[in-house]
Parts: structure tokens; sequence; C-alpha cells
């Protein structure tokens, strides 16, 4: 691990220069009921707006973008929990190449399908006996395809980190700035923004209470391996940290904390009723812990990362029918 060129701001700031044109400059909201409720200054980074319905895009197409003309034509390859796996599809369809992606066969419909609609060649998996990992090195190995992870790569966290960038460029420093944590990309490359423009802030990662690896993880030092956690927050299903990933969090997040499904689903009501927004429940676990720290957050500016909306209007339905 310690061999590894990790990403630093310089590879966020390449990253935006990229992605110029591309990739939304997705808005920043704020809310007078969650500011008063809490005593804070809160602000949503909306990338529940981005292209594709989530941050995912910034680091797929940051990465692809990178390809030599060689690479373009052998294609890529990319596994996913779903929001990856749109956003890989999306992006090598703006650039003119075909995707090869593998996904969960209990995936939600509409990710399956809008990668589909994307162009995506999808090949579906069993998320609790089969390895997506594996999965995707097979698949580049057999077809001669430029494998893509979700998080563990240099690029796509560099591109991750655009979003956090522009949410400093807007309002700038911040006291506290929680971020759903599921494989650690959209973390990593948030700390690499956070620690350059806004140094004294306080880096909180939320993931379910049912899949604690991170948390686990950050705390014991080393990387933990769970598991796949059942819980409906879906994008963040991971089993465990990467290589790139691990070390920049260790390094730069002050705390690694839990959402529990039951609160994920308030989180989910409170934005749809209040704020108009649909938000998947992966990107409602940073608010979940947010409302919990009220006494903790009194008085101080905060940033809140919603990281997508890729939610099935059904499956919304039936989550939110008991509230």
């Amino acid at each position: 691990m310690t061999d590894l060129t990790l990403p630093t701001y310089d590879n966020v700031l390449a990253a935006a220069q990229r992605l110029e044109g591309f990739a939304h400059r997705t808005p920043v909201l704020t809310s007078r009921t969650v500011n008063e409720a809490l005593g804070a200054q809160v602000f949503f980074k909306c990338e529940n707006f981005q292209r594709m319905g989530a941050f995912k895009f910034r680091g797929a197409f940051n990465a692809l973008s990178k390809f030599d003309d060689a690479q373009r034509r052998r294609s890529v390859v990319a596994f996913s929990l779903g929001n990856h796996a749109q956003a890989v599809a999306l992006s090598a369809k703006l650039l003119g190449m075909p995707a090869t992606i593998g996904m969960p066969e209990d995936a939600p419909a509409m990710k399956i399908a809008a990668t589909r609609g994307y162009g995506g060649n999808v090949v579906l998996y069993d998320r609790y006996k089969e390895d997506r990992e594996q999965i995707g090195r097979d698949l580049a190995e057999k077809r001669g395809l430029t494998l893509i992870p979700p998080y563990d790569h240099p690029d796509v966290m560099a591109g991750q980190g655009t979003a956090a960038k522009e949410l400093f460029d807007e309002v700038g420093p911040l006291d506290a700035f929680f971020v759903p944590l599921g494989d650690g990309g959209l973390l990593s490359g948030s700390a690499l923004s956070t620690r350059t423009l806004s140094p004294d802030c306080e880096i909180y990662a939320v993931e379910p209470e049912a899949g604690n690896d991170g948390q686990q993880s950050f705390r014991s030092g080393n990387i933990v391996h769970i598991d796949t956690p059942k819980t409906i927050a879906d994008g963040a299903q991971t089993q465990h940290l990467g290589n790139y990933t691990f070390p920049i969090i260790r390094r730069d997040v002050n705390d690694v904390l839990t959402a529990s499904d039951a609160e994920l689903i308030d989180c989910m009501c409170f934005y749809a009723s209040r704020m108009k927004m649909l938000v998947e429940p992966t990107g409602c676990l940073n608010f979940a812990a947010l409302r919990k720290m009220k006494a903790q957050m009194s008085g101080k500016r905060v940033g809140v990362l919603i990281s997508g909306g890729n939610v099935d209007i059904q499956r919304f339905a039936e989550l939110v029918a008991g509230q």
C-alpha cells in the first residue's frame, strides 16, 4: 500500500478541467427548516441533479477521457452496484466507445434499464454469491478491455473530488462536511478538496449501520472485509475500502459514523416533502447522521453532499408508505 501513488488536489483540478462542459455544476441548496431545527447553516450539494442522477459521472468521465486511442478501440469494462454502471455507460457513449458492465441481478430495475439505455452491455451477477471484482477482472482479461473500478482508481477518485471543490468554491470554508461512504471513492476525493480549500473543516463519513466496514477499518487501522450487508442503501452495499481510498480516509477524515435504514427512510421523506427532491437511500446517509449531531453542530457552517437520486418510484413509495 505504501508504494501506491495517491491522487492529490492537483489531480482534482485537472479533472475539473476535463469535466468542464460535460458534467453539470449541480446546485447548492439551503433549507430554513433544517437551519432552524439544527441551529446551524447547512449547505446541500445536490449531486442527485448530476448527469445520470449521481456524482459517479464525474469519476467515470474523468477516467475514460484519459484513455488513449488503443484503449478506446478495445473499450471499457466496469463492475457496479448501479450508479457507476450508468456513469461508465454514459461516459463511454459521449466519448464514442462501447462499455461492458457487471451489475448485481437484484440492482434497482431503473439502474439496470438506464445503463442499457446509455448503450452499456450489462452482465448480471449474484452479489451475495459472486465476487464482482473478480468478474470485472475476468471480463477485462478475456476480452482485452480496460477495467475502471467504481472507486479504487486515482482518476475516479479525482473526478469525484470535483463535487466538493464546487461546493467550497461557491460557499467558502465550512466547519463540518458530511459525506456518504460506500466504497470510499467519493469520500477520499472529497477529502482532497476539503483539506486544500477548507483545511480546518471536520470531515464525517457516514455508512449503513448494517455495513460498517469503513468504520471498523478506520478505527482499527486496517482494511476490514465484511459480507455483503443487507440494507436499503444499495449504493453502499460494499464489502471493503480500497488500497487507494483507505490511506486518504485514514489521513484526512475525522470520524466514520453510521445510520439505520429507518433513519434513511425518514430523511427520504424529509427531502421529498420539504425540499421537493427525490434522494436515494444512500444519498441520505450523511443527513441522517447530521440530524443526530445537533448539539455538536449548533452555530456551525455545515456541508452535506447528496450523492444521488436514483431510486425507483415504486420502491420509494413502498419505503415511505409507513411514514
